[in-house]
Order: structure tokens, then C-alpha cells, then sequence
């Protein structure tokens, strides 16, 4: 995703004030499953889409505005200069299915330049945010079926069936979040999309491999929401999970991997200290971090080859003059 001194200030406003409550008896979330989990293994880690609750999806919104966070301005100037010849592509009364649709922004131009969309679907772990999203969307697209899906997009769902007189069934993947799977995971994950979409298509966004300095200040913004973005994962453990992390003692740290061609993102402890979860201490040492985010960084012709692998035919690429990212058409 995206100076470790920086956060401090904008984050302090999501540190609790109250003393963290008695530690409950009601069953583990999947979230609570996974933060223990992560605590215990060495080194510690926890997958990047617990970071998408109400708060954090709000934060993420504001990385998308940041000057120097590239990708979503990027990636929407490719969408809309190359709009007329993706619709061309997906053909017309299609239905597109939207992975991690967040704020249903970038699919407005999509939805703009094809001819009669049949139905939308977009699927998000945050429902509460995607309700909003999706509400706001079907009153400035009163044609259009649209009909939301709280879900993990990564497991195994079963979508509608297809409305009657619908085209293709399209699903639309922008922001470059395949690159927050480990390799196999992006593998499995189309090869999932290929299932899910059989007789359709994948159109695809994937950030590129450049200047490293360039990615570094992409991940780390002056004005630390980045920062602030990262610390709410812990936040929301405070208010979801009855943990008690002092948001004062991690810090943001994201950094360019070259040789693996990722941005590492962490949160570091900045002392020795003791975190509780449901009655369960875990040990830090200064720093010690947890890893929360992978943004691997790919070529265009590497990530054709993993979309073959995956069951996919590969089709038209259009990137920006400076090609720093790139949005693909992958038939499958």
C-alpha cells in the first residue's frame, strides 16, 4: 500500500481515550481468529483486508486524493481515455462483477461507456461502506441493476444467476490489488475469476514495476494517512477485539523490496512492550513489527503469463505515457 514519524498526529485522533474493556466471552470474528493467529506466528503478519472497516475504508479514500499516491489518478486517466475501446471489449447489456469495490468510483466510467449495463454487482468485505457506496450509485444510475454482495471476494461465492437478456459477465478488478497477494494467491485468485467468469472476461488493473523512489514516496505521504491508514488495524483491534495496543508505541514503516519487486508495508514497535488480546499477552521487542500489506509490482508481460497460467487469454493492455500502470483485458 504505502514517514514513520509522520503518523502521529493524524492517527492520534483514532487512539481510545477509555481504558480498554474486560475482555468478553463471545465468539471469535473472523477478524479476531486472524489477528491471533498473526500475533502468534513469527515473524507476526495479518492479511491487508482487515484493514477495510468503516474507518479504514474512509482512510483509504483519502490515499486515492494524496499527490503522490499515482496509481488511482493513473488508473482512472487510462479508464477514461481508453474508455470507447474497453467498451468495445465487453460488448453491450453486460453484467459486471466488481472484486473489492470499495467506493464504486472507478466503475462509473466503465459504466458510462458501455452500451445498456445490464447489472452491477459489486462484492466488498466492508458492507457497511458498500451499502453506502451503492446506494449513492443506483440513484445516479437508475437503469441499471444494482445489487451489492458483503463477501470476501478471495473465497469460493456463488454470484445471481445471470438476468434474462444479459451479455457478458464481466468482472472488473482496478487499484492494482492483486498485487497484495503473495504469488500463489494471485494464481489462485484468477484461477477463481476465470471459473467465476467463464464465457466472459477480467478486466484487470496492476501497478508496474519503476522508480523505486517514486514508490517510496507513494507509501509513505507527507501528510501521514498512509500512516494513519496502517495504525487504524490496530484501532479497530482496541474496539472490536478488546485488545489493548497503544497506537503511540507502533509506528509506519513501508519500504520498496527491489529483488521481490514489492513494497513492504509494517507497523513497528517503537519499545519492549506487552499487548493483550482476550486475556493473551504477546511479547515485543523494540523493533519488532507486524507485517500487514505485500503491493507486489509486475511487467506487463509477467502478469500475462500468470493470467495464462491461470486460464485466462490474454487481450488488449492500455497504459499511460509513462507507463507506470497498466489495465488489462484477459478473456476468459
Amino acid at each position: 500500500m504505502r514517514n514513520p514519524t509522520a503518523p502521529f498526529a493524524l492517527a492520534s485522533h483514532l487512539q481510545r481515550q477509555a481504558e480498554p474493556p474486560e475482555a468478553d466471552t463471545a465468539p471469535w470474528s473472523e477478524f479476531g481468529r486472524a489477528m491471533q493467529a498473526g500475533l502468534a506466528r513469527t515473524p507476526r503478519n495479518i492479511s491487508p483486508k482487515f484493514f477495510y472497516d468503516v474507518a479504514g475504508s474512509q482512510l483509504f479514500d483519502r490515499i486515492c486524493e494524496l499527490p503522490e499516491y499515482y496509481p488511482t489518478r493513473t488508473e482512472l486517466g487510462i479508464l477514461a481515455a481508453c474508455a470507447g475501446e474497453i467498451a468495445a471489449q465487453i460488448g453491450p447489456h453486460a453484467e459486471i462483477v466488481e472484486f473489492g469495490a470499495g467506493s464504486l468510483t472507478k466503475v462509473r466510467l466503465l459504466l458510462d461507456a458501455l452500451e445498456s449495463p445490464k447489472r452491477y454487482l459489486p462484492i466488498d468485505i466492508s458492507g457497511e461502506h458498500l451499502e453506502a457506496a451503492a446506494a449513492r450509485l443506483k440513484a445516479d444510475y437508475p437503469a441499471l441493476a444494482v445489487q451489492p454482495i458483503a463477501a470476501d471476494y478471495t473465497m469460493p461465492l456463488v454470484l445471481p444467476a445471470p438476468m434474462a437478456g444479459a451479455g457478458r459477465r464481466v468482472g472488473f478488478f482496478p487499484g492494482s490489488t492483486i498485487g497484495n497477494f503473495e504469488p500463489d494467491e494471485a494464481l489462485a485468485f484468477l484461477q477463481l475469476a476465470a471459473r467465476m467468469l467463464r464465457g466472459g472476461g477480467l478486466l484487470i488493473g496492476v501497478d508496474l514495476v519503476k522508480d523505486p523512489d517514486r514508490l517510496h514516496a507513494a507509501y509513505n505521504d507527507a501528510q501521514g494517512v498512509t500512516a494513519a491508514f496502517n495504525l487504524n488495524l490496530l484501532r479497530r483491534a482496541n474496539a472490536e477485539l478488546s485488545a489493548d495496543f497503544d497506537l503511540d508505541g507502533f509506528s509506519h514503516a513501508a519500504f520498496y523490496n527491489a529483488p521481490m519487486r514489492r513494497i513492504e508495508m509494517h507497523l513497528v514497535s517503537r519499545r519492549a512492550q506487552s499487548v493483550q488480546l482476550r486475556g493473551e499477552h504477546f511479547a515485543f521487542e523494540e523493533g519488532e513489527t507486524i507485517h500487514t500489506e505485500y503491493s507486489h509490482k509486475f511487467t506487463v508481460e509477467g502478469l500475462q503469463a500468470l493470467a495464462v497460467r491461470a486460464g485466462f487469454r490474454v487481450g488488449a493492455v492500455w497504459t499511460d505515457p509513462e507507463r507506470l500502470f497498466s489495465v488489462h483485458w484477459l478473456v476468459s
